[in-house]
C-alpha cells in the first residue's frame, strides 16, 4: 500500500479576501509503506482478483491505472470506496488516490487533469480524518487538514475549502484566528457553488453563529444550497426550512432580490 508521507505544510496565510496569499505551499509526497497489505502489483489478474466481476471495463480501467493515468486511477479509487461493482476495499482506494498525490501534486493548477489530482488529495484528507478500521491509515486530523490545505491553496478546490473550513470552524479550542480562517474558506467555497459550504455558511448567517447576523443573505444562501441538495442532505432542507419559517416578509424579499442578483452575475 502507498502512504502518505510526513510534510510540513506551512499554515497559510490570507488576503483581506480570504484569498490564499501562499500561493506555492510545501507539496505532500506519497511514498511506499514497508510491509503494507494489500500492495497494488504490476499485473492486472492480482489487482482484479478481490472484484465482484471482472468485466471488460474494469479490465481496461485496470491496465490503464497500471499505465499512469489519473483519470483511471481516480475511477478506480471512487469504484473501491464506494463497493460499485467491486467488493469494497478502502485500502485499495486509498491506494489510488495515493498513486495520483504522489505522481501529479505538481501538475499545474490549470492541467486538464488538475481536478481529479485535487479530488484525489480531498478524498485522501477524509481518510486521514476517519482512518481506516484494521489498516495503517489511522485517524490524523493534523494529517487531514494538510490534505485539504494543499489542495484548497493549490488547486482551489471547492470541496476542499469546504472540509478545511469545517476543520478549523470545529476545532474545540478554536482562536480567533481559526475561526477567521475557516469563516473565509467557507466563504471561497460558497461562492464557487459548493452547496454544503452555502449550507453551512446561510445557517450561521441567518442566526448569528459567530458572525455578524444577516437573515436575508442566510436565507439567500440557504436558498442556493437547498436547490443542489442531494436527497440524502435533509439536513440542508431542514436548515433552509426553519430559516423561511422564521424570516421576516422583508427578509425574504431581500433574500429573494439578492438570489436574482447571483443568478445573474453567474450568466454574465
Amino acid at each position: 500500500m502507498l502512504g502518505v508521507a510526513p510534510l510540513a505544510l506551512p499554515t497559510p496565510s490570507f488576503a483581506f479576501d480570504g484569498a490564499p496569499v501562499n500561493q506555492e505551499p510545501a507539496i505532500p509526497v506519497a511514498s511506499p509503506q514497508s510491509g503494507a497489505p494489500g500492495a497494488l502489483r504490476k499485473s492486472v489478474p492480482a489487482a482484479a482478483a478481490n472484484a465482484t466481476t471482472t468485466t471488460p471495463s474494469l479490465t481496461a480501467l485496470q491496465y490503464a491505472a497500471e499505465e499512469g493515468h489519473p483519470v483511471a486511477q481516480f475511477k478506480l479509487g471512487r469504484m473501491y470506496a464506494a463497493g460499485d461493482g467491486v467488493v469494497r476495499d478502502d485500502i485499495r482506494a486509498f491506494d489510488y488516490f495515493s498513486r495520483i498525490a504522489n505522481a501529479h501534486a505538481e501538475d499545474s493548477p490549470s492541467a486538464p487533469q488538475a481536478q481529479i489530482v485535487a479530488n484525489a488529495f480531498v478524498a485522501l484528507g477524509r481518510y486521514y480524518l476517519n482512518g481506516i478500521p484494521n489498516s495503517k491509515v489511522k485517524a490524523d486530523p493534523d494529517r487531514a487538514r494538510e490534505m485539504f490545505s494543499y489542495a484548497a491553496s493549490y488547486f482551489g478546490n471547492a470541496d476542499a475549502q469546504y472540509d478545511l473550513a469545517r476543520m478549523y470552524l470545529k476545532t474545540a479550542d478554536a482562536s480567533r484566528d481559526d475561526f477567521r480562517y475557516g469563516a473565509r474558506w467557507l466563504g471561497l467555497a460558497a461562492q464557487k457553488g459548493q452547496h454544503q459550504a452555502q449550507a453551512l455558511l446561510g445557517q450561521m448567517l441567518f442566526n448569528g453563529d459567530r458572525l455578524p447576523r444577516q437573515p436575508a443573505r442566510g436565507l439567500m444562501w440557504l436558498t442556493l444550497a437547498r436547490d443542489s441538495a442531494g436527497p440524502d442532505e435533509a439536513w440542508i432542507k431542514e436548515s433552509y426550512n426553519r430559516a423561511f419559517a422564521k424570516a421576516s416578509d422583508d427578509d425574504r424579499a431581500s433574500a429573494l432580490q439578492m438570489l436574482e442578483s447571483w443568478v445573474q452575475g453567474k450568466r454574465e
